[in-house]
């Protein structure tokens, strides 16, 4: 049987935005949203990343996405994305894959509306259409100008000027998404042919990023975007300052520095414990109110490390878990390196504006009053709502 592919190019080149598919927006590289979106979509069997780049490759399995190495001569900037969809589907015929609809998504887009592409996947699937594609309303009057600067009105008549409500819209394409027909795209060579439809998709996810500015934008509009996801890992770490306080401190008469924490976060981090989740909290700064926090709560730590992010890299590596199956609970600049490592970079609310555009998770309770408990009670969320393994063997069976 044929089976729905969803093919994601994302080379590694990049002139515009350097690294753009590894760019992160609400804490998640592009190309790993780009996967996310067509997992989320029930009709999607396979999902395949296609790319020159080993570590955009390694992010891609990571986030659990198949991928093919794209040749060279198909991977420089005059490379069509049609040359790397028709080198997918000749690598995925060799090995075997019939590939009957193809489901052609941009990383660049990182707000793939998963509902709307799986409209468009049926349509395809259906015989309805030969292509759908993701596009939004429009109803903007759009100029041109001639060789001495001069404006020329098109599409419409400048010398009549209706209403909104007396126009058609016309239909701007987002990029997000084509759902092309296997056999009708390796005829045709491009992705419009045949019976050619528009799937409207909402005007707050149609961005494309192809400058700095545009991924600034995405990344202001990610809280308002995104839904709201239990935090699924194997680990937990979180800096102290400002997490586990409020970031004020005490200071008596003679010099001694005191702080005061939340018996709500000292539950949460003993559930974690009790779950098996290990915990880290790593400090730049070394204060033995810090190490007797962690000898109480009976957590590892780290202190007096300036490069917290090679610290946790060695923590990671020691124990085992994969830094995509890490969150990290921050709220300073010297967090932004680890939260740019992490699967799940997380914020408590009062953090600096560049942790809280870097992270996928911005926690409810602020440092000190809960903000570790609250991540905790979305990590055994999460952990909750696994399968188990005797679900996932009948699953397999």
């Amino acid at each position: 049987m044929s089976e729905v592919v969803a093919i994601i190019p994302a080379r590694g080149g990049s002139k515009g935005v350097l690294r753009k598919n590894l760019r992160r927006v609400g804490g998640v590289p592009l190309v790993a949203r780009a996967i996310d979106a067509a997992q989320r979509c029930p009709s999607v069997d396979r999902v395949v990343v296609s790319t020159d780049d080993d570590e955009i490759a390694g992010v891609a399995r990571e986030w659990g996405a198949e991928t093919i190495r794209r040749p060279d001569e198909i991977a420089g900037d005059t490379a069509s994305s049609e040359s790397a969809l028709r080198h997918a589907l000749d690598e995925l015929g060799a090995d075997g894959v019939d590939v009957g609809v193809v489901v052609f998504l941009q990383a660049t887009s990182p707000f793939i509306p998963v509902a709307p592409l799986e409209a468009a996947i049926d349509r395809v699937r259906g015989g309805r259409s030969d292509v759908v594609f993701s596009a939004v309303e429009t109803y903007a009057f759009l100029w041109a100008t001639d060789g001495d600067g001069a404006a020329i009105a098109v599409a419409h008549d400048a010398a009549h000027r209706p209403r909104r409500q007396d126009r058609a819209p016309h239909y701007r394409e987002t990029g997000a998404f084509y759902v092309l027909d296997a056999a009708g795209f390796r005829t045709a060579g491009h992705r419009f042919f045949g019976r050619t439809e528009v799937a409207a998709v909402p005007e707050r996810t149609a961005i494309e990023i192809d400058t700095e500015t545009e991924l600034e934008a995405a990344r202001a509009l990610a809280p308002l975007v995104d839904l709201p996801v239990a935090v699924d890992v194997d680990a937990v770490v979180t800096d102290f300052d400002g997490v586990h306080t409020d970031d004020t401190v005490i200071v008596s008469q003679s010099g001694a520095e005191a702080v005061t924490v939340s018996r709500s976060d000292g539950m949460g981090v003993a559930l974690l414990r009790d779950a098996g989740i290990p915990v880290l909290i790593l400090s730049t700064e070394t204060n033995p109110v810090v190490a007797a926090r962690a000898r109480k709560l009976r957590v590892d730590v780290i202190q007096g490390r300036r490069r917290k992010a090679a610290a946790l890299r060695e923590w990671a590596e020691a124990a085992g878990v994969p830094l995509s199956r890490v969150a990290y609970l921050g709220n300073d600049v010297n967090d932004l390196a680890c939260l740019e490592i992490v699967g799940w970079p997380v914020a408590v609310p009062d953090a600096h504006p560049l942790v809280l555009a870097a992270a996928r998770v911005v926690v409810d309770r602020p440092g000190g009053a809960g903000a570790v408990r609250d991540l905790a009670d979305r990590v055994l969320r999460a952990r909750a709502l696994r399968p188990s393994p005797r679900a996932l063997e009948k699953e397999r069976t």
